[in-house]
This record gives structure tokens, sequence and C-alpha cells, in this order.
């Protein structure tokens, strides 16, 4: 299911993956033109993971996005607001999102989403990451 608009999870802002999916997911819906299978997840899952990281608010995230600014100046205020973390600690939170699936507690969401995708056979798909860059027709960031 393509995604106009959101990019993949994996590429970064200042560093950081994910976060920029995030800003991208909260932008398209308040457009309008997030999927409907997004929007229950708003703030959940991997969103949460990331606010929870930061120590953010999601719905005070919404609003700061929703001021405008730049994905730099939006993750700054989510540093100022919540907690900066360093460098070893993004490196660690990089590599652990990045994974998701492979071998973990998401494992069992992975081979279900595969299997409603018709990508049961698609052995180069092991994280959610490849899944949701497969999913959306998303190039995978270098």
């Amino acid at each position: 299911m393509k995604q106009k608009g959101v990019r993949s999870p994996a590429a970064k802002v200042s560093g950081l993956i994910y976060f920029g999916r995030m800003l991208d997911k909260i932008r398209a819906n308040d457009r309008g033109d997030l999927s409907e299978d997004h929007t229950p997840n708003l703030g959940k899952g991997f969103d949460g993971s990331c606010c929870e990281f930061l120590g953010i608010n999601y719905a005070e995230l919404v609003e700061r996005v929703r001021i405008g600014g730049s994905d730099e100046e939006i993750l700054e205020w989510a540093f100022s607001r919540g907690r900066r973390p360093k460098s070893q600690d993004i490196h660690i939170w990089n590599e652990w999102m990045r994974k998701r699936g492979w071998n973990d507690e998401v494992t069992e969401v992975l081979q279900r989403r595969k299997k409603q995708s018709d990508f049961e056979k698609r052995d180069d798909i092991q994280t959610m990451f490849q899944y949701i860059d497969a999913d959306e027709e998303i190039g995978t960031p270098a």
C-alpha cells in the first residue's frame, strides 16, 4: 500500500531514525492524506516508542508540528522538552528499531503482515522496517 509523502522509517533526522517518518505521518494526517491503515496507530507502536525514547508526549509533539518548522527544529524542540540522548544512546536506538521484527516479540506481527500483504515468500523481508518499505514501495535510504 503506497503511502504518499511518508518517508522510510530508516530515514534519519540529525542521525535519529524513525523520527522523520513520525513527523510525516502527523503532517499527512493533518492534511487528510494519511492512509486509513495508519491512523489507528498514530501515537502508538513505533510512534509511542520514539516519543518514549525522547521523553516527550505525542499530543504535544503533534501541536509542535502544527506550529511548523524543519524536522531538525522540531527534533531540537523534542530534545529541549524531553531529553537529549547521547550519541551512543542514539546508536542503540537506531539499531534496536532497525531490527524490530527480527527474532523478537514483534516477529509474530511481521509474519502476519507479510501474509496479509502476500509477501510470505519474500525472504528479504526480515524486519518491520523492511516490511514497511516493501509494503509502501519506499526506497530504503542509504
